[in-house]
């Protein structure tokens, strides 16, 4: 199977719609779910943080994954965007099916 569920957050909700009609737009994803009220907790560069943000639930394939991640690193407004990658090994297929058909580039 080939569909991956990608992870990203996102600084606020206007950023995470913003780069959801993006990447549905242009046949990266076939669906982005924001999940807003996500409290992460982190450390960077030497201190640890605390920030609101918006978690992108984003369904696409493993073949689209590379220029799906460059064009997040492009849109995203993090020097380092969280891009995290989950192997989807069961799903409905009609649903799986659909996920491939919409990511295919025109």
């Amino acid at each position: 199977m080939s569909m991956l569920i990608i992870h990203c957050t996102c600084a606020d909700p206007e950023s995470a719609a913003a780069i959801a009609r993006s990447l549905v737009e242009e046949r990266l994803a076939a669906c982005v779910s924001q999940l807003p009220g996500v409290r992460s907790t982190y450390r960077w560069q030497g201190q640890v943080e605390c920030a609101d943000e918006v978690l992108l639930l984003i369904k696409s394939t493993r073949e689209r994954h590379p220029a799906l991640a460059a064009r997040l690193r492009e849109l995203h407004s993090y020097e380092l965007p969280e891009i995290i990658a989950v192997d989807v090994s069961v799903a409905d297929p009609a649903y799986q099916a659909w996920v491939e058909s919409q990511v295919k580039p025109d």
